[in-house]
């Protein structure tokens, strides 16, 4: 999954032809250690059709707060540029994270 800054966030969101989806983690987060390997295979099983991004709050809060993240490890989806569903603090499931990318990417 590719680290990507607030600045080019929104270049890619002018261009992005696809869903999206960012992960927002930290470093101390355990949460996000747990599901990082899970989120990784489910990012390259639909590397086709959907384009995967990680936050990391330490080093981009400002996109943190702009999409209102309070809570680690937290899933944002984007279609068209607009958010089309969350999921916060998933257990660290395969499963979960391909229904949530489902839902909210078609």
């Amino acid at each position: 999954m590719v680290q990507i800054t607030a600045n080019q966030f929104y270049d890619q969101m002018k261009l992005m032809d696809q869903p999206v989806v960012l992960k927002f983690s930290a470093d101390w987060c355990s949460g996000c250690r747990q599901i990082a390997p899970v989120a990784e295979a489910v990012s390259e099983e639909y590397s086709d059709s959907v384009k995967f991004y990680e936050v990391n709050v330490d080093q981009e809060p400002e996109l943190a707060e702009q999409f209102g993240v309070m809570s680690l490890p937290t899933f944002i989806a984007f279609k068209d540029g607009e958010e089309t569903g969350r999921e916060v603090a998933p257990s660290a499931s395969e499963d979960t994270l391909k229904a949530f990318i489902k839902n909210f990417t078609k």
